[in-house]
């Protein structure tokens, strides 16, 4: 049996398990498992693929995406340009030896039977999601949070030459600026608005993004990540002002599609 899975924390919110059990099941795929792993910290990181020996494939959740850097042995060059890695591909390099899960501690992190690759599948599906709703209007965007999934979305406005400012409850950068900050003119200036946060997530779906949704706009697109729930509030406080709206879940089919594709090459 091949194993794949997921690492972060909390996951309750995640529908990963449930798409991977579909497609399996739809393509007829018996010989393959998909399954959760809740870690609290990256100390027990180790453990997932020492007690896993058919582990071949992990997608990596918050808030570990930029974390889990050092722990792998190659990140290739869309992830390390991104600065932040959703997927693993797991090479076995020999078998493993049996390992209690009492034996690790901070300071043995050895993973000497594996070889650990980061890729990026975010930045995948983020774009091809994106590309078909963008209107000449959306040059200047407002990236929402400063995490791990706010480095796919820079690095496809990057690419597409959209500029961009990061908002942030601690701003600190040159390119950042405070929730606070946020105005009548920063809305229509910068028209398209991407919700990188958790905010809204289930299972706290009454939370939302504080910006000023007064001064949203037909000519507004605003796109959340988040696909549970399908509509958050961050996104039907947009649709109501006219905006365009595109929760993450076809991003998350996409990337999960790309990923199965890394894992399987």
């Amino acid at each position: 049996m091949r194993r794949f899975g997921l690492i972060g924390y909390p996951l309750s919110h995640s529908f990963s398990r449930k798409y991977f059990k579909e497609k399996f099941k739809r393509e007829n795929i018996s010989d393959a498992s998909y399954q959760l792993f809740p870690i609290q910290s990256l100390v027990e990181f180790p453990n997932v693929i020492h007690q896993m020996p058919e582990l071949l494939g992990l997608n990596v959740t918050i808030p570990y995406k930029i974390d889990i850097i050092p722990f792998l042995d190659e990140v290739d060059i869309t992830a390390k340009e991104a600065g932040a890695v959703n997927t693993i591909k797991v090479i076995k390099l020999r078998e493993a030896d049996p390992i209690s899960t009492d034996e690790w501690s901070e300071q043995s992190l050895n993973l000497d039977h594996v070889k650990l690759i980061g890729y990026n599948t975010d930045v995948y599906g983020f774009e091809i999601t994106l590309k078909p709703l963008l209107q000449p209007i959306h040059t200047k965007a407002l990236i929402l949070g400063t995490g791990g999934a706010s480095k796919a979305v820079e690095y496809v406005f990057k690419k597409l030459g959209i500029n961009y400012l990061l908002v942030s409850r601690n701003p600190e950068g040159p390119n950042e600026v405070g929730y606070n900050e946020l105005n009548e003119t920063a809305i229509r200036q910068f028209p398209l608005i991407v919700n990188t946060t958790p905010l809204g997530m289930f299972p706290d779906t009454d939370q939302f993004p504080l910006i000023p949704y007064e001064f949203i706009t037909e000519n507004n697109f605003l796109y959340d990540l988040i696909y549970n729930p399908e509509e958050t509030i961050f996104l039907k406080k947009g649709r109501e002002k006219g905006a365009i709206t595109q929760n993450g879940l076809s991003m998350l089919k996409l990337q999960a599609e790309k990923a199965w594709e890394i894992w399987n090459s």
